[in-house]
């Protein structure tokens, strides 16, 4: 047993639970990370509502092969003859063990902490992830006891590929080694999930329990049914003020006595200067620095072979690095905290994997091979690399490892490279064909592609312009001059729509232009260089704020549209029908304020005017208050419902939601 271990009650987030419906608290998720890859997440009561919810998920080839190794832990209170759980599942129509009706209250800082109450027993249960480790902590903290009572622990083990469900049939066998509890699978080259708790005795019980219910697996139209294994319990005689530790890391190849057991105050010291070293750039703004908090937890290690570099993962739960979704994010991530080292890092490993022009859209869950079925994130590196530059002032970097990597995309993207992306007569690029889908509105369900934009995409050759300008800026070239003219003029021609007064989204291969109303006609203004003239930008931005704008971004359709889609839920056909049709996206609040601040009022050398600004933070108001109130606390989600009363979906965590509200506040942030 350990002395008691205090934790701070009055920082971070907390969330009041007592009184208030289960339904409610098993919508409120918290995350935890290690630097990675790995994590640990569930909800505020403990009840697991998906397959990625667990207190120990880590990734086996940093940050890919993830594996789910410990779902949870079942833990009993014995005071006299009566039992108290403190655990909360959820079975088919029932849920139990129901420990929510003993939470008095969940807060969230550098752990996740369940606060209890039995009578005069108080205690809390804490979940600390290490960082850079595939290991966590779970701390009970007995911090007022005036009879002695029994405390078991049931672990509950899955240790299974985190986007599958276990079954019992799974052969999974455990012994005791020097360490602790050894748990595998009884085949070769299974990972070992190691289970360490000092001054506990073990009581092998080995048991399966069936049919664990994750409802919002359900709700997705996915299956929602898991057993896990039970290899049996810890348990102690507590009767006195105490903290107990449960220590479980997975590891690929265990040797005796080669786990090191932490000390669980130095690991809650090391989080806290981590946590301090994030958030120091915010100074004394404390919204701005729970962004950086948020922001962090998407920052991993890309470890191969060859080298290690740092990479920014798309989303929790269940997105690796995504090129596209990592230069969007870098402004707004890293360089706005200042993290320029791994701005570096994350710029030079994917200029180092680009190919034919075209740098990785992702890498392989499994494999950590890239991927390169986009038309955008190229064009979205360019622009990083360019931001980059620009903060850091680091021009040998630059000119040693991105500005090749530039100049080798702008010259496929003329000449032709994959998917038939070339630059056409007009200068300005296509892309694709009716089966594929290179822009970020992807959505296909087998032969369905519900967004089709082959062709020429507006946005794409809004970033073709931008990508072209920064290159002359930077080299002044007139050969290039004459090249930006062309692509502008033409732009205007074949994009400009009279007849409705915004951009057309796309035209496709064979002239046909789609007039749709979307979201994707904003990053024409908010790009560095703009093509439109002032008019036509005002006029952008007032069309997208009178119909796409709501309190958590744009939407991707208009409502005005038949094909709107207002509501994205059930199975995976009509989720993605949904995905691109009207769901609204919250990273588009950052080119939408950009975008509205360069348009309604510049002062001067000075910056944006202050009335534009003013308006510009009611946009941003909603989201900054959900970071903290629903959803995952400390995140903001991937999409809302496009109609009210627009609830969070898809992942619970998305880097570019936080990265482009951090870059919206820091743009109607007061001087």
């Amino acid at each position: 047993m350990l002395t008691l271990l205090k934790t701070n009650d009055k920082a971070g987030i907390s969330v009041n639970t007592a009184g208030v419906p289960v339904e409610r608290l098993l919508e409120k998720e918290w995350l935890l990370t290690n630097g990675r890859g790995g994590f640990a997440s569930s909800t505020v009561v403990g009840c697991n509502t998906r397959r990625y919810h667990g207190l120990l998920t880590a990734a086996l080839d940093p940050p890919a092969n993830r594996i789910l190794a410990l779902s949870g832990c079942l833990e009993t209170i014995f005071i006299g003859p009566s039992a108290f759980n403190l655990a909360t599942v959820e079975f088919q129509n029932i849920i139990y063990p129901d420990g929510y009706l003993r939470l008095k209250r969940f807060t969230k800082d550098t752990g996740a902490h369940f606060h209890f109450q039995l009578g005069d027993l108080r205690l809390t249960k804490s979940v600390y992830m290490l960082r850079d480790q595939d290991t966590v902590a779970i701390v009970y903290t007995f911090d007022e006891i005036h009879r002695p009572v029994d405390f078991t622990i049931r672990p509950l083990i899955a240790l299974r590929d985190f986007h599958s469900l276990q079954k019992s049939t799974s052969p999974l066998v455990f012994e005791h080694v020097e360490d602790g509890l050894l748990v595998y699978h009884d085949m070769p080259d299974s990972c070992r999930l190691l289970l360490t708790c000092p001054g506990a005795a073990f009581e092998d019980n080995p048991q399966w329990w069936y049919n664990f219910v994750y409802r919002a697996d359900k709700e997705r139209g996915q299956q929602y049914n898991e057993d896990l294994f039970n290899p049996g319990f810890y348990g102690w005689r507590i009767d006195s003020p105490t903290s107990l530790v449960l220590w479980a890391n997975l590891n690929t190849d265990y040797k005796p006595g080669e786990f090191i057991l932490p000390d669980i105050e130095d690991v809650v010291r090391q989080l806290s200067k981590h946590d301090n070293e994030v958030i120091a750039p915010a100074k004394t703004d404390e919204s701005l620095g729970t962004l950086f908090r948020a922001a962090d937890q998407f920052i991993a290690k890309r470890i191969t072979p060859e080298a290690q570099h740092s990479t920014i993962l798309a989303g929790f739960p269940w997105f690796a690095d995504w090129g596209r979704d990592a230069f969007i994010s870098l402004p707004g991530l890293l360089l706005a905290s200042r993290r320029l080292d791994d701005a570096k890092s994350v710029l030079i490993a994917f200029a180092q994997a680009s190919s034919q022009g075209m740098i990785p859209n992702c890498f392989d869950d499994y494999k950590n091979s890239p991927h390169f079925n986009s038309v955008d994130a190229s064009l979205w590196f360019i622009n990083a690399a360019f931001e980059y530059l620009n903060a850091s002032g680091d021009s040998v970097t630059f000119e040693k490892h991105l500005l090749p990597a530039i100049i080798s995309i702008i010259d496929a993207y003329r000449k032709g490279t994959r998917f038939g992306i070339h630059a056409d007569k007009d200068g300005l690029i296509t892309a694709g064909d009716s089966n594929t889908q290179l822009t970020w509105m992807d959505a296909k369900f087998q032969d369905i592609a519900f967004t089709p934009r082959f062709g020429k995409a507006v946005e794409i050759n809004a970033l073709w312009y931008n990508a072209l300008m920064l290159l002359n800026h930077y080299n002044n070239d007139k050969n290039l001059k004459l090249e930006i003219d062309k692509v502008r003029d033409n732009f205007n021609k074949l994009f400009w729509n009279n007849s409705w007064g915004w951009l057309n989204d796309c035209v496709l291969s064979d002239g046909t232009p789609d007039a749709s109303l979307r979201p994707n006609q904003i990053f024409a203004v908010s790009l560095p260089f703009s093509p439109l003239d002032s008019s036509k930008q005002k006029a952008v931005v007032d069309i997208v704020e009178q119909k796409l704008l709501t309190p958590f971004g744009l939407r991707t359709l208009s409502p005005d549209d038949p094909r709107y889609q207002g509501k994205y839920t059930g199975p995976q056909a009509e989720r993605d029908r949904a995905y691109h049709q009207g769901t609204v996206w919250p990273y588009l609040i950052g080119p939408f304020v950009e975008a509205y601040l360069k348009v309604n009022g510049v002062n001067g050398v000075n910056g944006f005017s202050k009335d534009s600004k003013k308006q510009a933070k009611t946009f941003i108001a909603p989201l900054l208050n959900h970071l903290t109130a629903d959803g995952c606390l400390g995140q903001i989600c991937e999409i809302f419902d496009g109609s009210p009363p627009q609830k969070p979906k898809g992942c619970f965590a998305q880097a570019w939601s936080i990265a482009e509200l951090i870059r919206a506040y820091i743009l109607v942030k007061d001087s």
